[in-house]
């Protein structure tokens, strides 16, 4: 689901800096002036740089979830390993102590 989630961002920040070149070569053709032109250039600019602000804020949460994600389950393993090395043990010990004549 991350991944494909991923994909749809990758897509859809292609696809804005498909719309932001193709608008500046309008704008290249366009009857504007040159004052109108750098105001829109200037805005489309700032756009975009909000849009990778927030898209990489996002990314970041996402990979902090994740990594989370992953200490707990790290954690929970961790645990489990613990508990059967400990029955293990007492396993052996108490086999151990079948094992010899009283």
């Amino acid at each position: 689901m991350s991944e494909e989630n991923n994909n749809f961002g990758s897509k859809v920040a292609w696809f804005l800096a498909g719309l932001g070149i193709g608008a500046s070569i309008a704008l290249l053709f366009a009857p504007a002036s040159g004052d109108e032109a750098r105001d829109f250039l200037g805005r489309k600019a700032d756009e975009s740089r909000e849009y990778v602000t927030a898209r990489g804020r996002e990314v970041r949460r996402q990979a902090e979830e994740l990594v989370e994600k992953a200490k707990g389950i790290v954690t929970q393993q961790k645990e489990q390993l613990s508990a059967a090395l400990d029955a293990g043990k007492q396993a052996y010990q108490d086999e151990k102590a079948k094992a010899r004549p009283a």
